[in-house]
């Protein structure tokens, strides 16, 4: 096979574990069982909402929350202190680099890496931002609204 071929063959879909929403930098995250993604805005509560073309949506993945937590040397980190909206399970967030892909009805692109801020290391403690990094997960643009809920399947939309 040749690399675009694997590319587009992501065989793996995953599933929405977690949904949070943050109505200001200062609040913490709240945890909701769904949420609603609007159109050139992201997620319908969020303080990034309309904000930022690039930066609608976040999403992490709990696999690395898990190596996150090893490198720190206690349990799994919990999504709500890593500041992004979604974390999911199953599939690989870096295999959908430049791609479409679905969480239940809503369909995003991904534009780029989620990067820890300096917030990690009040959040997850000392060493808090060097274990983020690589494991911060994805930025994401909206390009179909709709409502996501904790279950939904996570796909890439192939070619």
């Amino acid at each position: 096979m040749i690399i675009k071929e694997l590319i587009n063959s992501l065989p793996q879909t995953g599933r929405i574990e977690w949904i949070g929403l943050r109505p200001s930098s200062t609040e913490p995250m709240n945890s909701v069982q769904e949420a609603e993604i609007q159109l050139g805005k992201g997620l319908l509560g969020d303080r990034y909402a309309g904000s930022s073309g690039k930066r609608e949506v976040t999403l992490i993945q709990a696999e690395h929350l898990t190596a996150v937590g090893a490198i720190l040397g206690v349990g799994p980190v919990s999504p709500a202190l890593t500041r992004r909206n979604i974390m999911v399970s199953g599939i690989n967030l870096l295999a959908l680099q430049d791609r479409q892909f679905r969480l239940g009805e809503v369909i995003l692109e991904t534009t780029g890496f989620a990067y820890p801020c300096s917030k990690m290391e009040t959040n997850l403690g000392e060493g808090g931002y060097n274990a983020m990094r690589g494991h911060g997960g994805i930025t994401a643009k909206v390009i179909e609204p709709g409502r996501i809920r904790i279950g939904d399947v996570v796909e890439l939309i192939r070619e």
